[in-house]
């Protein structure tokens, strides 16, 4: 396979790492997150054509804030450092560092001073708009470094080594509240350090075909835990382009999907795109483990200790099988790896632990580089339907996290009547694919209401709608009073046991987009 071009991010705690990152992939340059205290010899090893460190909560002068090794300043590869990168970068090699009285949060206003390097495509004396986010700044230079652009509270805004490829800034490019932060990165990327735009769906298709077929045995077979939602069919795909009539499919109804999903996956999956999937109809094996279960982290266990058994025992019918296939994403691989070490447990995640060695099996994991809009862009490239590849998002314990309370086959029905009225009135609204998620919620709350002449005294509906990027962090959508208004009708009028219907307006942080 062809060597590619890697950058490196390093990461020292900013909540934009992973920003960065996209904004580099966006730039179809392929680069990797690893922390900020990577030992020198590893960095070696990836053999990086440029390095990116990110920013951080910490002081640079603090003995426990993380460093990097030093000598990554020596490799002759460019390097350019953000916010406490621009520090850190500054500190280790001679300039000063300090705290101030007047810490910048928010937006800022930047002058250049010498169009070199990351400047490169500015003018001097431009005045670029900016994001900041930092309390320590810049005060001395380190040697060979000099000045190219200030504010009026960071006059060390933007430094520059250009004879050694080092450059660092004390703004923030990768949001987007830096309007022309895409330039700027763009300019390291190309301009200093020398890289080519070759990171592309295509490419990664090719590579990954390529790679599944060589690691897999010529005879081995392969199985897949296909959900139906998008990460797990593009690998099914990917990997049925590298492997055929080996790839055995399993789709497990766990007795907690939405209306009509299992119907839609089959067909989706079988005859839309040709895989070889296996039904497991387990629906009442699951319902019967989550009586009396109330507790969120309790069912998800619950749910995850059942879909092992489950699959487990439809694997083992696939004679031959070797590997299993998983549609871990690179978010999932990098919030493994804490700056600090491990972080704390909000939830279990949704994706089966466990399988690969309790089964003694291979992983075979495709996407485990993507970020979920690159996935998207993977599965057009593989020829996918548009419908399979813009599906919202669907938890793997599926409804039994949206019905709060005890999870019964009752309730499971109201929930589901509710939730697909959500679907049916987003989708009529041309706002399906805008939104990450919408979906409905079943609350254990029940209220008073009046219908007709009648007293009720029935459950609340919550709906949940979000805009995201990948999940990590999202916001409320404002959905049109219009359309709220239609969802409220609809579901207390046909769905028998809502008689009221909230909107849930939290973001995440410090909500969940899940409920449980």
């Amino acid at each position: 396979m062809t060597l590619r071009e890697t950058v490196l991010v390093l990461d020292y705690g900013s909540q934009y790492t992973q920003l960065i990152a996209r904004r580099i992939r966006e730039a179809q340059v392929y680069c990797e997150i690893h922390p900020g205290t990577i030992p020198l010899e590893r960095i070696r090893a990836l053999a990086p054509r440029a390095i990116v460190l990110s920013g951080g909560p910490d002081s640079v002068y603090a003995p426990d804030s993380p460093k990097s090794d030093p000598g990554l300043f020596e490799l002759g590869v460019p390097v350019l450092g953000i916010c406490y990168g621009l520090q850190l970068m500054a500190h280790q090699l001679g300039g000063r560092v300090e705290g101030s009285d007047r810490r910048e949060y928010g937006p800022a206003r930047v002058t250049v001073g010498e169009n070199v390097g990351v400047l490169d495509p500015f003018a001097p004396g431009d005045d670029l708009g900016v994001w900041m986010s930092h309390g320590d700044k810049l005060t001395g230079l380190p040697e060979g470094f000099r000045v190219v652009a200030s504010s009026g509270n960071a006059p060390l805004a933007a430094i520059a080594h250009p004879e050694r490829r080092l450059y660092g800034l004390q703004f923030h490019p990768e949001v987007a509240h830096t309007p022309r932060g895409g330039e700027l990165l763009r300019a390291f990327l190309f301009h200093v350090a020398g890289l080519a735009p070759t990171w592309t769906p295509s490419s990664f298709v090719e590579q990954a075909v390529a790679s599944v077929g060589e690691r897999v045995g010529p005879t081995d077979q392969v199985i897949c835990g296909l959900s139906g939602g998008v990460d797990s069919a593009v690998a099914a795909v990917l990997c049925h382009r590298a492997l055929g009539e080996r790839l055995t499919c399993i789709f497990v109804d766990n007795g907690v999907l939405r209306d009509g999903e299992r119907e839609g996956v089959e067909r989706a999956m079988r005859e839309g795109l040709g895989l070889k999937v296996v039904v497991a109809d387990a629906r009442e094996r699951f319902l019967q483990a989550l009586a009396g279960v109330t507790d969120p982290e309790t069912k998800r266990k619950t749910i995850g200790r059942v879909f092992i058994e489950v699959f487990e025992e439809h694997a083992a019918r696939v004679e031959g099988a070797r590997w299993l296939v998983q549609g871990t994403l690179y978010p999932d691989v990098i919030e493994s790896v804490s700056v600090r070490g491990p972080s704390a447990v909000i939830k279990s995640h949704h994706n089966v632990g466990g399988l690969p060695e309790r089964m003694k099996l291979g992983l075979v994991e495709p996407l485990r580089e993507l970020f979920k809009d690159e996935v998207r862009q993977v599965g057009t490239a593989l020829g996918m339907p548009h419908g399979v590849l813009w599906r919202h998002p669907f938890p793997g314990p599926g409804l039994a996290i949206r019905c709060l309370g005890e999870v019964t086959e009752a309730r499971l029905a109201t929930l589901r009547r509710a939730d697909a009225i959500v679907q049916e009135e987003v989708r009529a609204a041309g706002l399906y694919e805008s939104l990450w998620q919408a979906f409905a919620v079943l609350l254990p709350v029940r209220s008073v209401g009046v219908m007709g002449d009648d007293r009720t005294y029935e459950e609340c509906c919550a709906i949940r709608a979000v805009h995201s990027s990948d999940g990590m962090t999202s916001d409320w959508a404002r959905l049109p009073h219009d359309l709220l208004a239609t969802l409220s009708t609809r579901i207390i009028n046909e769905v028998r046991g809502i008689n009221r219907v909230v909107y849930d307006v939290s973001s995440k942080p410090p909500a969940t987009i899940e409920w449980e």
